[in-house]
């Protein structure tokens, strides 16, 4: 173990392949940005309407080593100054996974440093940690993505407990699959959140999925999903038209306030001293807004934190961020660490 001499940084390197951006950062002391490359595949799948699985593996297969050779040249360190290697071991696409994983567990062993496994949607409320917010426990935070919706609870550091999680479409899924089916392309959130910006979120009433009692913080987009394609479709067989704006608002509006709601409620149960948004569809404008404005309201002393764009969306400084804790427990990983594609969260 390549540990530095006492009081200076922990450097850790992190890997990110869980879907389709390649990426490779290095953090200090679980703070500090050094560096945070990304290569996005976005257009490479947007002629297909969404991530083709089989591409992105290959896709990542040719970019990984570059991409962490840039990540070490840009913190101006060599892998001899490392501390540790830090891998998204998932959950998320299988083949996308093992490229980083694999790829980790190599670094990890030609360089004689430890292994440290992080669970892809814990490491998104990191993201939150690199950028000064004044975190407090016990936190909530709403994870919202294309693959994964889920509420966290962190009573204390290093304790995570999974609150609720998608049933079937994730947030950012759902996004997606509207705005291909409104013929707004590829990735649909930011789409979306564009478009709906000029319409009325009271045009339609389209459903919002509470669930009962005993699931009430799971989500579930897939009932919504599929009111909004029913809806285009009539309004097509009878060739009537209704303002995409309005069409884009009214869904946004439905997703929106179920996460709203259901983050709001975590807070107040569990006695939030801060609440956290995170991943892709943390980005969007309206769950920023409606987010802030609901908890004011409801929990006016508890603050909301949420990361800029560019650490909304996967990325590998929140991975080595994650990996931070991990570290100072001793908590790492054997060198026949494999993928997981549906690592549940929660330690």
């Amino acid at each position: 173990m390549n540990r530095s001499p006492e009081n200076s940084p922990l450097y850790i390197l992190g890997i990110e392949s869980s879907c389709d951006e390649t990426a490779a950062a290095v953090v200090a002391d679980g703070r500090l940005i050094c560096s945070n490359i990304i290569s996005s595949q976005v257009e490479l799948h947007a002629r297909y309407g969404g991530v083709v699985p089989e591409i992105a593996s290959r896709r990542h297969l040719e970019l990984i080593n570059l991409i962490i050779e840039q990540a070490l040249a840009e913190a101006r360190l060599n892998l001899s100054e490392l501390d540790a290697v830090a891998v998204s071991s998932g959950p998320g696409l299988v083949g996308a996974l093992l490229v980083g994983v694999s790829t980790a567990k190599a670094l990890a062993y030609a360089a004689r440093l430890p292994l440290i496994a992080v669970n892809h949607v814990e490491a998104h409320l990191y993201a939150n940690f690199l950028t000064g917010a004044g975190v407090r426990y016990p936190l909530v935070a709403l994870i919202a993505s294309g693959g994964h919706t889920t509420l966290l609870l962190m009573p204390e550091p290093e304790q995570i407990i999974a609150l609720g999680q998608t049933r079937d479409d994730a947030a950012g899924e759902t996004f997606d699959k509207v705005a291909r089916a409104m013929g707004l392309g590829y990735p649909g959130g930011p789409a979306i959140d564009r478009l709906a910006a000029a319409g009325r979120p009271d045009a339609v009433e389209f459903p919002r999925a509470y669930l009962d009692e005993e699931a009430r913080f799971d989500f579930s987009f897939s009932g919504l999903k599929s009111a909004v394609i029913n809806y285009l479709h009539h309004l097509r067989q009878k060739k009537e038209e209704l303002p995409l704006p309005d069409l884009a608002a009214s869904f946004q509006e439905a997703l929106v306030r179920v996460l709203v709601d259901k983050t709001v409620a975590a807070a107040r149960e569990h006695n939030a001293a801060c609440v956290l948004l995170a991943g892709g569809v943390a980005a969007n404008s309206r769950l920023r807004s409606l987010m802030r404005a609901e908890l004011s309201q409801a929990l006016p002393a508890v603050p909301l934190y949420f990361p800029p764009p560019a650490l909304c969306t996967d990325n590998a400084a929140m991975i080595a961020a994650a990996a931070f804790p991990l570290y100072r427990q001793g908590l790492f990983a054997p060198l026949d660490l494999n993928a997981q594609a549906g690592l549940p969260p929660g330690r």
